[in-house]
């Protein structure tokens, strides 16, 4: 909510009936608090100040600060306590844990997902769907967020902790704890330890503070820092191939070795560490078998989205998933770039925002000494057939439509704090025009279905000839004007993969039907790798369903990007093929008019 700037609206000091009442809705709201921690958050003397302010979503929100910091916010009647206030009563609210390079995420904007949710030993807080919750970081109950969680504690635990778990409201580093004097969290002992690591890693962790790699919890501690410490903690077992190769191996060497050349962990091993370094260990683990097993040197270079959904989604074990996102990684793109550093293969961008794997260092010492586990080795074929494929695994991207703000659209958007080439949303575009009708109060006062007509949205929206005459838009008129005045723009997401933002409409996958010798037609398929499809499989593909010959040539004039050509009408074939196995919505796909029409039967 407050991970973008807002806008203030009004900045007041609070009135004495206001202070009492603001303290007897505290009261009621947060009935755990003693007189005098009441006192606390509200205070009898002290200055406080009443600010309304607008989010970057347009939203009107209230804002009760004392003479430092936001104490306390109001949103749909509701009264919600700042981080600030959290760190002088931890317990106000039940609370949630969680690692500590989720904190950036959060205050970027994302929600807490019950993946990313530690279990003490204790047991989850019992809660119900709707309660408002605070989120601190392991070994530390100091709370670094509010949310409202999306699910009772039951059906977190009958979900398997999968799947959103807490809808974030404020986050320390956000933009509302940027508005009080900037402090960092204090550290609040657990009053309980907390199983996040096993006696040996406790043990480790002792070792390196002795040799002095990891600094003391005790000494105070930059936040961005803590959250770097934390990254490295949950990322040891993923270096090991590095210092493997660059550093000598300490007393448990040996142990560590045998290790990384096999991953495949027992299951008491693997059940003590966290599900973060469980998903890092398969990642690497599918990576080395589908390279060492799988991939061919003729098939380079490869999308590196082929690579995921047909060679390493193959080589999970049975009752295993590979969810990038719940790796130290987060996206696949990161960890790709992490192997190249280690020299083991070679990634570039063919075409603008697809990467391929154009080479692989197969005498590399982290490729040969990987043995393949006898669980995967004996499920690797049934894996095979079933993903040959890879119909079932293919995800289609996410492809959302944006809209560029240009210099003669930047005035009206300039109060919600975005300005000349900032890409927005339609959904924000709409928030954002909202927000400048209400606040500059053009709502006609006649008729609440229109809109009058100032300066700015008269040199925004209208040309030389309607200034004249246009005075009044109805609402929907205003919104569809601006939609048509910004730049497109669209964002295209693979999963496992950063967002890609280009100019422009997405191009569609082009289907054509070009006429050869002797009247003989041919289908012509082109980009497919805008959508992450590889050109050689749905080729082989077709060729297979419809027993006719098919061609992957280079697109005349783009030597980065590919085209399919096979015998005949095969648009009927194209079509199942594309929407019904692949899911590729129909307003993507452009030529599915010239398939040949089937006579009716008399």
């Amino acid at each position: 909510m407050f991970a973008k700037a807002f806008r203030v609206k009004s900045n007041t000091a609070i009135k004495g009936s206001d202070r009492r009442k603001l303290r007897a809705d505290v009261a009621a709201t947060f009935p755990t608090l003693s007189t005098e921690q009441l006192s606390e958050v509200v205070p009898n003397k002290e200055e406080l100040n009443i600010i309304k302010l607008y989010t970057h979503k347009g939203e009107a929100l209230t804002v009760y600060a004392n003479s430092r910091n936001p104490i306390l916010f109001e949103m749909e009647k509701a009264l919600y306590p700042t981080v600030y206030t959290l760190w002088a009563h931890p317990d106000l609210l039940p609370a949630f844990s969680t690692w500590p390079p989720v904190l950036h995420k959060l205050a970027g904007g994302a929600d807490l997902m019950l993946p990313g949710v530690v279990v003490p030993s204790s047991g989850l807080p019992q809660i119900d769907r709707g309660t408002l919750c605070a989120i601190t970081l392991v070994e530390n109950r100091a709370p670094v967020a509010i949310g409202i969680a999306t699910m009772s504690t039951k059906e977190m635990l009958a979900a398997g902790m999968k799947g959103k778990g807490f809808t974030v409201l404020h986050t320390y580093m956000d933009q509302l704890w940027s508005f009080g004097d900037k402090t960092c969290p204090p550290t609040v002992v657990s009053l309980e330890a907390e199983p996040v690591t096993e006696h040996a890693e406790d043990e480790e962790q002792d070792d390196k503070r002795e040799e002095g790699k990891v600094p003391d919890d005790n000494l105070p501690v930059d936040p961005s820092l803590q959250i770097d410490i934390g990254n490295v903690n949950l990322n040891e077992t993923i270096e090991s191939p590095e210092v493997g190769e660059n550093e000598e191996p300490a007393e448990n060497g040996p142990a560590e070795t045998a290790e990384e050349d096999n991953l495949d962990v027992p299951q008491e091993l693997e059940d003590s560490r966290s599900p973060q370094e469980q998903m890092d260990v398969l990642l690497h683990q599918c990576f080395f078998h589908a390279l060492k097993c799988k991939v061919k040197k003729s098939e380079l270079p490869l999308l590196t989205s082929t690579f995921l959904r047909n060679y390493m989604f193959s080589c999970c074990p049975k009752g295993q998933q590979i969810d990038i996102k719940k790796s130290s990684y987060k996206k696949f793109s990161k960890f790709l770039q992490t192997m190249q550093q280690q020299k083991i293969l070679q990634v570039k961008e063919l075409s603008k925002g697809v990467e391929s794997i154009v080479d692989v260092d197969w005498r590399h010492k982290s490729i040969r000494s990987f043995s393949v586990p006898e669980t995967a080795a004996s499920e690797s074929p049934s894996q095979d057939s079933k993903g040959a494929d890879g119909e079932q695994l293919y995800h289609p991207p996410e492809i959302i439509p944006l809209y560029g703000i240009s210099s003669k659209m930047a005035p009206l958007f300039q109060e919600s704090g975005y300005k000349k080439g900032s890409t927005l949303s339609s959904s924000e575009v709409r928030s954002a025009i909202i927000s400048y009708v209400k606040t500059n109060e053009l709502v006609d006062e006649t008729n609440k279905n229109f809109v009058k007509v100032n300066p700015i949205l008269c040199d925004c929206l209208l040309n030389k000839s309607e200034q004249y005459e246009i005075s009044k838009f109805k609402w929907d008129d205003l919104l569809s004007r601006c939609l048509d005045q910004l730049q497109p723009f669209h964002q295209v997401t693979f999963a496992g993969h950063e967002p890609v933002v280009r100019k422009g409409n997405i191009d569609p996958i082009d289907i054509t039907i070009a006429q050869r010798s002797s009247n003989k037609k041919v289908t012509i398929i082109k980009n497919l790798e805008l959508y992450g499809l590889d050109p050689q499989e749905i080729a082989n593909i077709l060729q297979q369903k419809v027993q006719a010959s098919a061609t992957v040539t280079t697109l005349p004039g783009a030597k980065d990007r590919a085209q399919v050509q096979i015998q005949g009408n095969q648009i009927h074939h194209l079509a199942k093929l594309l929407m019904e196995d692949y899911q590729i919505h129909r307003k993507y796909i452009q030529g599915l008019e010239k398939a040949p029409k089937i006579g009716r039967k008399k």
